[in-house]
């Protein structure tokens, strides 16, 4: 690991104008690449404080040991050397917009003498057009079914049309007028080529000249009383508008455009595109990529739309394609940051005008929610697909195990999060999650005593300490009451959002007596069984791994009551959401997992499904009237004074610690409403604030 402090550009070398520059690695390989339009302040951010950089940012400029930078012009020449260079060196931290699958696409082999109908993954060749890329071999293979009574262009390989060619005997396709048999001489290769050229016409579009033609064709062998070729010309216009029934209509006016959407995390984001042709979708894909730094959703499109139309363009030029790289017009969510230059550089890509734009109505906003609705599909899909893998939720549960330095894999991991309303109101949930997989009858909510005094610490330290007192009571380790009142608030068990609320005496928590001589209350109580049901108690097993949403605070106040109640061995650990960075008690530097890891994605899931938990709880308490405010029956304080009052103290806690003169200052109070504002919020019922919530 090295120090950027080492390789940091000497003050006022950085030239304060656009540019693209690039990291390497000891060995001289590029691993970044970046375009910025002021070269001095991008560069300058890389070697600010390390702990304030992102946790991938960090590694990369650890990782590197130079950094180089090339002054340019403007912003489009910028944006092409970067796209450049990011093909030519590769860059590992780069994002990279890759198709997890190689797309299959229809290839006509247009340099041949008889030219080749055929499904091709790979790289593009010249003297081929291609067409698609189609999400499955199976829907090209279909749609050349339908196509070849139309055009019965060739579709074997070399080997077999030489082999049929010695023999003098066509294949199978050519007996049932599905080929035009070159191979035997029944065609000559300007006629094929014919064939092949209209096949060429129809994908690309043209498919009403066509459909026109055969339907002439068709009446004038009627008029000349050849039916049987007027019945076959009839079949033909059919199999055509069924291939055309196959490329949906979505837009009517011949719209040739490409359709862009994203759905995203604050980890990964996933990017769908359809491609419209003559009004049609002629083809779609998806990538799902891990996001390498914090990316909003305008910096998304600006790197997918260079990448992307960069690549295209290549391709095409690789392929000597007829067809442009680039179409007239693309709608994204947002426009990116840097528009102005992505248009220019996409005018000079396809060599006419590009439209880059948002759908605003219509039928073209309506196809955009659609492609946007397919994007998120896709990442409900990729999410599911990793948390239902055995295989990963293993290999996550040995990384948290090594990273961590547990004595076993976390096959029980619980973890706590607050919701409260600045300040006021406070909540908290706890998850569980077993074998990678969310355990959600054993969830559990609670209020916390006496607000937010403390803050979140405070919360997370009295949600801990509930939750195990009650664990050492059902173990037989404690018999003392967890929550320390006479009756408590329980909420539970729950499935997903659901719970029911019932008021207890703390003694009718305890089991009745047992007679049974093959079981004393004092066993049951040790084994964790509930005598009434036969079942486990639900807080009888400790978790291996306690998450807790939040730093080093968070996670000393949650170590701190465990020891105190002798829990030892269940393992602490806080994940912080700004640098996703896994804390330890009493260490001074977090843990560093990397952003693929699949032990930090299980971690990830695990703080944020109690984050939902949470504010699920939260909502659903406000929407029952929870937040009904103190300061409802003062006297003379009407909803616009009472606004007044939290706009200027920001929460009830702190307009509490206010005084008379503190609060008749504000606009529109006088003394007596400040006096009865005091009265109401010292004078009210002290318990108010601390409802157990413990769940059972």
């Amino acid at each position: 690991m090295s120090d950027p402090a080492t390789y940091r550009p000497a003050p006022g070398s950085i030239p304060d104008e656009p540019g693209v520059y690039r990291f390497s690695d000891p060995r001289g390989r590029v691993i970044y690449v970046g375009k910025a339009k002021s070269l001095r302040s991008r560069l300058n951010s890389y070697f600010a404080d390390l702990s304030n950089l992102h946790p991938r940012t960090r590694q990369m400029v650890t990782t590197a040991t130079s950094v180089e930078w090339t002054v340019v012009g403007t912003e489009v020449e910028a944006l092409q050397l970067e796209y450049n260079w990011i093909k030519e060196f590769d860059p590992r931290f780069n994002v990279r917009y890759r198709d997890d699958k190689t797309y299959p696409v229809l290839a006509v082999t247009l340099n041949e003498e008889y030219p080749r109908l055929h499904v091709y993954r790979g790289p593009r060749r010249k003297g081929v057009r291609y067409f698609g890329p189609y999400a499955h071999a199976w829907a090209i293979r279909e749609t050349l079914d339908l196509l070849l009574r139309v055009f019965p262009a060739r579709t074997c390989s070399a080997g077999v049309f030489r082999r049929h060619g010695q023999i003098g005997r066509p294949c199978l396709l050519g007996y049932i007028d599905k080929c035009s048999a070159p191979c035997v001489g029944t065609v000559d290769a300007d006629e094929h080529r014919r064939i092949v050229d209209d096949f060429c016409d129809f994908l690309a579009g043209r498919t009403d000249r066509l459909v026109r033609e055969l339907e002439r064709r068709m009446e004038t062998a009627a008029d000349e009383l050849e039916f049987e070729r007027a019945a076959r010309l009839r079949d033909d216009i059919g199999a055509l508008r069924r291939a055309m029934e196959k490329q949906a209509v979505v837009l009517g006016d011949g719209t040739d455009a490409d359709v862009v959407a994203f759905a995203e995390d604050d980890l990964e984001a996933a990017v769908q595109i359809f491609h419209v042709r003559g009004g049609r979708v002629r083809g779609q894909r998806g990538w799902v990529i891990d996001k390498v730094e914090p990316t909003d959703t305008p910096q998304l499109v600006a790197r997918f739309v260079s990448q992307f139309y960069g690549e295209q363009a290549a391709l095409a030029g690789a392929a000597d394609d007829a067809h442009q790289p680039v179409p007239r017009e693309i709608l994204v969510p947002v426009l990116p940051p840097d528009a102005d230059a992505l248009v220019t550089w996409l005018s000079e890509l396809r060599g006419s005008r590009v439209q880059l734009r948002i759908a605003q109505r219509g039928d073209k906003r309506a196809l955009a929610e659609t492609v946007a609705r397919n994007a998120s599909d896709a990442f409900t899909r990729h999410k599911l697909k990793r948390a239902g893998d055995l295989t990963a939720r293993s290999a996550a549960l040995q990384e948290i195990q090594d990273a961590l330095e547990l004595a076993s894999a976390p096959l029980r991991m619980e973890c706590i999060d607050v919701s409260h309303v600045q300040g006021t109101d406070v909540v908290a949930s706890l998850v569980v999650f077993e074998d990678g997989l969310a355990r959600k009858s054993d969830y559990r909510r609670f209020e916390i005593k006496g607000g937010a005094e403390g803050g979140d610490v405070a919360a997370i330290a009295e949600v801990v300490r509930r939750r195990f007192r009650r664990y050492l009571q059902e173990t037989g380790a404690d018999t003392t009451n967890g929550s320390g009142d006479s009756s408590a608030t329980v909420t539970g068990p729950v499935g997903d959002e659901g719970s029911r609320t019932r008021n207890t005496p703390a003694s009718a928590a305890e089991p009745p007596p047992i007679t049974d001589t093959a079981s004393s209350p004092a066993a049951t109580v040790r084994t964790g069984i509930d005598p009434t049901t036969g079942r486990p108690r639900k807080f009888a097993y400790a978790p291996n791994l306690l998450v807790v949403d939040g730093g080093p605070p968070q996670v000393q106040a949650a170590a701190e009551v465990l020891a105190d109640l002798g829990v030892d061995d269940v393992a602490v650990c806080g994940l912080a959401k700004r640098l996703e960075e896994v804390w330890l008690p009493a260490d001074p530097d977090p843990v560093i997992m990397s952003r693929t890891s699949e032990g930090l994605y299980l971690l990830q899931r695990l703080r944020d499904e109690a984050h939902r938990f949470a504010i699920t709880y939260h909502r659903q308490r406000r929407s029952k009237g929870m937040v009904a405010s103190e300061l409802d029956g003062v006297p003379g304080l009407g909803p616009s004074r009472r606004q007044a009052l939290l706009k200027q103290f920001g929460s009830v806690r702190k307009l509490r610690a206010a005084g008379v003169d503190e609060i008749a200052a504000v606009p529109g109070f006088g003394a007596t409403t400040a006096a009865a504002v005091v009265a109401a919020l010292h004078g009210g019922d002290p318990g108010a604030d601390g409802v157990a919530g413990e769940s059972s």
